[in-house]
């Protein structure tokens, strides 16, 4: 039986024996030391682990804490002679725990359902044998079999085999992908079919799989403000609630010179009632679990948040900044003009030699167009170009300030991102290579539109091309023209500027000083990526900018929760509060068990309320693209 079963179990009995112990009490009316004995049977039965916890805790020294408040509330009650009453708040008190851990439980389902992508066995080829070993024993190099419905345990290419694959796992993605020889897979993924063998490119530790969990299981270990507020705000809070209840049943008698029993036990119960309303389990209790939901809620779609304080970070953004090379673009550069045409075989020739030791997309794009004819000694110029050194000549090989830096005159061209070459300080051409915009860029921008947020792009292309496609999106703002260290101070302008939170997104390779220097960085299409993974707080799995929208949808959505759940335990508390310490609620039948609904039944709605952060609705295809 599990332990909120038996906790079920536990309120049942208690319940079942205070409701007999009412029904006696005012039917046959026994003497008091009966109902004294029912009642407290039903306490005890309800809440023995609250008394022991509160008596523990004294003896550790964490004396203010709610098993405390509830231990001398409750105590109080019997002094008083409220047995009914006594018993009936344990058992409430119970009913909210209960309803926390399920609550909890539900939460952490979620998060564990992702922590079954670990993977337990691999299948290594070792001298020409299949042996089954665990994923850690497994080194770069070394061949790997998956076969099908086994899950891929290590990063790497396949190099023989092909399959379906299942990533949602990994991204959120619901689809099947197809893979063959040569395609990269990672960690975490199914195979669906057919058998695959794959030749690892990394350690266990290094592989994808291990980095997500690692990113899952220390999730909560970041608080964010709203948490760290409750917190302090509880250490606090809850001794000088003591204080005061402990005013509230003392001093009027004696202020009024009234010592008679009577009127003690009104103040005391008054200052009983105090006890039950200040508890602050709605609080301390129900902001964890809503940032909790939404973490939860973020992973089951491939978004991966480091803390709940990115969470509430990325909720209060005002402004989204994108790279646009493999953010806003797929990346996959191509020449689309060579100038002068006539000269298209010379001058990509003479570019390729320059970019043929680079493995940026612009220079793969470039090398697949020509062979380079000769070797050369190659240096790059950050943010400008490449040099390249033959035996006969210096070739120039990128923007136009490595032109005008060389006294190399050249003209404008735009259409896309533009490398100029020139050759011992001669201008020859130049090569215009376009990057074509992903599918949903256009959706994404407008769906973060829609959720209040200006967007801004930030880019190193000309601004000619940053600006055919800021137009082609939509974008509301965008710099080119930018070196990395540009991208940074650029960034802070905004910051300054805005005077808000200020959330950048990148490809997590190339744009870590930037991702590092936003209020909340995000990485995307980030699987593999050290750098993303690293140094982003926000790490989307799937290469899909629509996931942004999504991941500040969870955000605003959780802190909207987080939020009611604090105003509104407080306006309740405050409200009884008031009438508990002017009398209001001793005119009421069972005043003392509205006291503990203030506390108990607010918990539990905070509770109920949080658990919707783990529901939230996407919002691609609701919101429709303008022509």
């Amino acid at each position: 039986m599990s332990r909120n079963q038996k906790s079920l179990v536990r309120i049942c009995v208690a319940a079942a024996i205070s409701v007999t112990g009412i029904i006696i009490k005012y039917t046959i009316a026994p003497k008091e030391w009966i109902s004294w004995i029912i009642f407290a049977s039903a306490y005890i039965i309800a809440g023995y682990d609250v008394l022991w916890k509160a008596l523990t805790n004294i003896f550790h020294g964490e004396i203010f804490d709610e098993n405390f408040l509830m231990t001398i509330a409750t105590i109080g009650a019997f002094v008083i002679g409220e047995y009914a009453d006594a018993a009936a708040v344990m058992i409430l008190y119970q009913t909210g725990e209960l309803f926390q851990r399920y609550a909890v439980g539900k939460s952490r389902k979620s998060i564990a359902d992702l922590m079954k992508i670990r993977p337990e066995e691999a299948t290594v080829i070792r001298d020409g044998v299949e042996n089954i070993v665990h994923p850690s024993e497994i080194g770069p190099g070394e061949t790997i079999i998956v076969k099908a419905g086994e899950r891929v345990p290590l990063d790497g290419k396949i190099v023989r085999g092909e399959c379906n694959i299942d990533s949602s796992a990994i991204t959120g993605e619901s689809l099947p992908r197809h893979i063959k020889e040569q395609d990269e897979v990672i960690s975490g993924c199914i195979n669906l079919d057919g058998v695959i063998y794959v030749s690892v490119t990394g350690t266990y530790d290094n592989s994808t799989v291990a980095k997500i969990l690692d990113l899952v299981e220390n999730a909560t270990a970041q608080k964010a403000p709203a948490e760290n507020f409750i917190t302090k705000f509880s250490r606090y809070y809850t001794p000088i609630v003591v204080a005061l209840a402990v005013i509230v049943g003392v001093l009027p008698p004696i202020i009024s010179g009234n010592m008679s029993w009577e009127y003690w036990s009104i103040w005391v119960r008054r200052a009983m009632m105090f006890l039950f309303v200040s508890c602050p389990c709605a609080l301390v209790i129900s902001v964890p679990l809503g940032f909790f939901g939404g973490i939860a809620a973020a992973s089951k779609r491939g978004i991966l948040v480091k803390g709940s304080n990115y969470l509430e970070m990325l909720a209060k953004a005002k402004t989204v900044a994108f790279d646009k090379t493999g953010t806003l673009t797929k990346g996959n550069f191509a020449v689309t003009k060579v100038y002068p045409e006539e000269r298209r075989r010379e001058i990509l020739s003479l570019a390729a030699i320059a970019e043929q030791y680079s493995n940026h997309p612009i220079a793969l794009s470039i090398c697949k167009e020509s062979v380079p004819v000769q070797e050369a000694a190659v240096s790059e110029i950050a943010g400008k170009g490449l040099v390249a050194k033959t035996s006969e000549d210096t070739i120039l090989c990128g923007n136009k300030q490595l032109m005008t830096e060389n006294g190399v005159d050249c003209p404008d061209a735009t259409g896309g991102t533009v490398v100029y070459v020139a050759k011992n300080n001669e201008f020859e051409g130049y090569i215009v290579i376009a990057d074509e915009l992903k599918s949903d860029s256009r959706q994404a921008i407008a769906e973060l539109h829609g959720l209040g947020c200006k967007t801004v792009m930030l880019t190193g292309d000309n601004a000619t091309t940053a600006n055919q496609v800021a137009e082609q999106l939509n974008i509301d703002t965008f710099y080119a023209d930018l070196l990395p260290q540009d991208k940074v101070e650029k960034l802070q302008q905004l910051k300054r500027d805005s005077g808000e939170k200020v959330a950048f997104v990148g490809d997590g390779i190339n744009d870590a000083p930037v991702l590092a220097t936003s209020d909340v960085g995000i990485a995307m299409g980030a699987m593999g990526s050290d750098a993303a993974i690293e140094t982003a707080d926000v790490v989307l799995m799937q290469d899909n900018p629509t996931a942004i929208a999504t991941a500040k949808q969870i955000a605003k959505k959780t802190l909207t929760i987080v939020n009611e759940n604090i105003i509104v335990s407080i306006l309740i508390k405050i409200a009884v509060l008031i009438l508990s310490v002017v009398g209001l609620l001793d005119m009421i039948p069972f005043g003392m068990l509205v006291a503990i609904l203030a506390d108990v039944g607010v918990c539990v709605l905070a509770i109920l309320n949080s658990m919707r952060a783990m529901y939230v609705r996407k919002r691609i295809g609701k919101i429709k693209l303008s022509d």
